[in-house]
């Protein structure tokens, strides 16, 4: 699990990125796909909607252990959490998280049999997140190479169970 510090961090990363890459076994493969975000805080608790029928869900019932990733290069930010998930049918989430864009999605309404949540209980993560330009990038490079150093490209920390 983590810290308070590192919820508020991990939100402060992704809450503007949205879109993660869910990654699930599929028998012996891994296998990774787009998921949007539909809460509006975070607790250590990731959501996503989905298909009820979707073969996530059933390489979820095989393995739930999963990582999800997320991504914005133009800020230089890189988010992997790793965790246990699940699928909850829970009509009251899925009134608190239903919005709009997950209706384009499932056009026969929240109500519909396949509308299914999926609850991803981070247990570790890592960040990281360089707010420096590309000339200040290759500048660290340089100076660690001639220095026989890793650069300091910016913030990155792992935090959860080990």
């Amino acid at each position: 699990m983590s810290t308070q510090e590192h919820k508020e961090k991990v939100w402060r990363l992704i809450k503007s990125i949205k879109a993660g890459m869910l990654t699930t076994l599929h028998g012996r493969e891994l296998r990774s796909r787009p998921m949007y975000l539909v809460q509006d805080e975070y607790d250590g608790t990731i959501w996503f909607f989905s298909d009820l029928d979707s073969e996530k869900v059933f390489e979820l019932e095989e393995d739930n252990d999963v990582c999800v990733s997320f991504s914005d290069p133009h800020d230089h930010t890189y988010v992997s959490l790793t965790g246990v998930g699940r699928v909850t049918r829970d009509r009251n989430l899925i009134d608190k998280f239903w919005n709009p864009f997950v209706s384009s999605w499932f056009p026969e309404g929240k109500d519909a049999p396949n509308v299914g949540l999926l609850e991803i209980k981070v247990q570790k993560g890592e960040f990281w997140n360089s707010d420096t330009s590309n000339m200040v990038k290759f500048f660290e490079i340089a100076k660690a190479k001639m220095q026989d150093e890793s650069p300091n490209l910016g913030e990155h920390e792992k935090f959860g169970t080990r």
